[in-house]
């Protein structure tokens, strides 16, 4: 579970460069992938949203990926320069299969930006279609705050929650990336 946020930081907003770079990504990984995390609640967003950092998590790509489609994402991120990267998490037992790929970009002034996806093998998972791509049903993603996501104090996730309880769907709601206070 993420740790409470620092409200007087609730202005601030995820650089230009992390997007573009995140969107180029799933953009060649849309039709083979499921979104789910942060960028999930990215697209299930209204369009041209401003992109607070404490709205949605942008700091890794979060995907599963069918079975049928592993070796595509796996081609696709290798051609695009992404490596498995191990991490203390890859020899537990998982029905995910979890795995993670990293990029490292050069930024202007010689300086550098990581990619990360961390990618999960899941054949069964109910989605959604919003803004075009393939995310994890809003209901269903929150669960993954329990054991999968940790950033659980998102203003996105907070809202969903509160929406779907009132019986609302949180899909393209404003509330998604809008400041609570």
């Amino acid at each position: 579970m993420g740790a409470p946020h620092n409200i007087k930081r609730y202005g601030e907003v995820w650089p230009e460069f992390r997007i573009r770079l995140g969107l180029e990504i799933l953009d060649k990984l849309k039709d083979k992938v499921i979104i789910s995390g942060g960028w999930a609640w990215h697209f299930m967003s209204e369009t041209k949203h401003t992109e607070y950092k404490h709205a949605h998590d942008h700091k890794d790509i979060d995907v599963f990926v069918k079975k049928e489609n592993v070796a595509d994402v796996v081609i696709i991120l290798q051609q695009e320069g992404f490596q498995k990267v191990w991490t203390r998490y890859d020899h537990l037992p998982s029905d995910e299969n979890f795995r993670r790929y990293e990029k490292t970009v050069e930024l202007e002034n010689e300086k550098f930006h990581r990619i990360t996806i961390d990618f999960f093998e899941r054949n069964e998972l109910e989605t959604i279609v919003a803004n075009g791509y393939t995310v994890v049903r809003p209901d269903i993603l929150l669960s993954f705050y329990k054991n999968i996501h940790s950033s659980d104090k998102c203003w996105a996730v907070m809202a969903a929650k509160e929406l779907l309880q009132k019986g609302i769907d949180p899909v393209g709601h404003p509330l998604l990336s809008k400041k609570p206070i």
